[in-house]
């Protein structure tokens, strides 16, 4: 069985794997643009990449015989995880190997912007004594805001706490008793966090919402001579809007790990300016680090290939064949569910509560379904390092609990999968699901206590309307006047001249313009754009 290991990792890593006669190990020298490894993987039965490597749905389609792609890291956005899936391999990767590494990094670029060290070792090299020009500040007694507070985050938030510092944090998906438990003070609006911070620091992944979330807009909102730490990814920051930001003096400084074009060109006016520290992507960048992720992921992708066996796979459950095959289809509906609850709870939620009624309640092991509710919902927060193995811990440390039941209560289906978000003691949302005919069919058939039928894939446009003649034609002459194709309509109401709740599966999403369009107008309210 042949190994390409396209990217560097740890000796020792490649020597657990070379001492498997079964394997053939192959190491490249260099990384590999996408057109050069078609030809490399084509029979290839594993992958094994860092960041470097990106591992697309061209690469995969011509790994006719890949098995697993195995991940030396935490991320996995450099691989086409939903092409692997539907190719039927798994993606494996080593989660909380680098967690201590990058936040022993983020504190260094702390203090090298505190005291201006890089540039004073420069001076000093240059042959100069000029102890005035890099006079700096302490940290103890200064506010840290820190965007992000899941693995990285909270390690961060310790050490700068051990500093005397004053800790804000701000997690839109983190609930207020891990925060206590950190002693961090939690945010619930990030420009109260712009308002104090006199460093801040990025932890979080690229998603929509955190993609440009650091720009000249927010710097504009943060306090004047804050200074930035970036160790996480580049995307977040818009970087020509920093440039203008050190410029002003809005920014005093910034210390960056990661760029949104890596490596960082030669002629980037970055390399120039005076305020700023650069390192290039060192947060793995440790002999512990490095070595702790090449030994774990040679040791996943060794045993997934010899005995079956499935440890941190981020799109596979752990389950021996004949649960699984019982579970399977749960798992789809589960996570369905899930996705759906996720973009249309709160932010902050507290609890979920799954009931299994109908058969679902004989399930031998519900806890996989289970998981699968958990990463469709959690999906919303963009942690791509998010899997079945390590679901349940990341949802402990969001602070959200998970409460099972198996219902011997007489329900209308079947089999009957029913999840409850809850804020407190207050349920704010519940979706239920079921299958229609066999378990190949399911659909989500309950939204807001009302009866609905929802596919679950595709963009689902849910809206309130007022029940009156000529609202459904309305909707629909709106939406094709942009182009947007109706591919089934579902709606219930309340009572005759009442309230609708109306499902509409759309064969393409409209954009934010024909949303607003049916925001304005006064019989329709409530307008929400999912996509499952």
């Amino acid at each position: 069985m042949k190994i390409l290991v396209c990217d560097p990792i740890a000796p020792k890593g490649i020597e657990l794997l070379k001492a498997r006669p079964e394997f053939q190990v192959e190491v490249l020298s260099r990384r590999h643009s996408e057109e050069e490894l078609l030809p490399l993987v084509s029979d290839a039965v594993a992958l094994v990449v860092r960041s470097e490597t990106r591992v697309t749905r061209r690469v995969i389609e011509a790994a006719r015989s890949l098995r697993v792609v195995g991940r030396a890291g935490v991320g996995v956005d450099n691989v086409d995880v939903e092409a692997a899936t539907q190719h039927g391999v798994v993606v494996m990767n080593t989660p909380g190997g680098n967690t201590i590494s990058t936040a022993e990094l983020t504190m260094a670029m702390l203090l090298a912007l505190a005291r201006k060290l890089p540039q004073a070792h420069a001076s000093m090299v240059a042959g100069q004594w000029d102890r005035k020009q890099f006079s700096g500040i302490e940290l103890a007694g200064k506010k840290l805001g820190i965007l992000g507070l899941g693995r990285i985050g909270s390690e961060v938030a310790k050490r700068a706490l051990a500093f005397g510092m004053e800790v804000f944090g701000y997690d839109p998906f983190l609930a207020d008793a891990r925060v206590k438990s950190l002693g961090v003070r939690l945010v619930n609006e990030v420009d109260e966090l712009y308002r104090v911070a006199d460093f801040i620091t990025v932890h979080m992944p690229v998603t929509e919402l955190t993609r440009g979330m650091l720009n000249a807009s927010a710097f504009a909102r943060m306090k004047p001579g804050v200074r930035l730490i970036n160790c996480a990814r580049g995307e977040i920051i818009v970087e020509e809007d920093l440039l203008a930001a050190l410029e002003r003096g809005q920014v005093a400084g910034a210390a960056l790990d990661v760029y949104a074009t890596e490596p960082l060109p030669a002629d980037h006016p970055f390399r120039k300016h005076p305020a700023l520290i650069l390192t290039p992507h060192l947060g793995a960048s440790t002999k512990e680090a490095q070595e702790k992720c090449g030994v774990e992921v040679a040791e996943v992708i060794t045993s997934y290939l010899l005995t079956g066996e499935v440890r941190n796979a981020v799109n596979l459950p752990y389950l021996d064949a004949k649960t699984y095959e019982q579970v399977k289809p749960y798992l789809v509906l589960g996570e369905k569910l899930g996705r759906l609850l996720g973009q249309l709870a709160p932010e902050q939620v507290d609890r979920l509560y799954i009931t299994y009624g109908g058969r679902a309640r004989e399930l031998p092991n519900v806890d996989p379904v289970s998981r699968a509710v958990l990463m469709g919902f959690l999906s919303r927060t963009g942690m791509g390092t998010i899997n079945t193995v390590n679901v349940r811990s990341i949802a402990a440390t969001l602070g959200i609990t998970v409460e099972e039941k198996r219902s011997n209560e007489p329900v209308t289906y079947n089999e009957w999968l029913h999840v409850q978000v809850f804020q407190g003691d207050q349920k704010v949302i519940s979706a239920g699901g079921t299958f229609f005919g066999s378990p190949q069919n399911p659909r989500i058939v309950r939204l807001y206590s009302m009866p609905v039928e929802i596919p679950i894939s595709g963009h689902i446009l849910l809206l309130t309307n007022r029940d009156r003649p000529g609202m459904v034609g309305h909707i629909g002459t709106l939406l094709g006047r942009h182009g947007i194709n109706i591919a089934s309509m579902n709606l219930h109401r309340d009572e005759a001249g009442g309230r609708a709740l109306t499902v509409l599966h759309l064969d393409n999403a409209p954009d934010r313009s024909v949303l607003e369009e049916l925001e304005r107008d006064p019989d329709i309210d409530n307008v929400r754009l999912v996509y499952l």
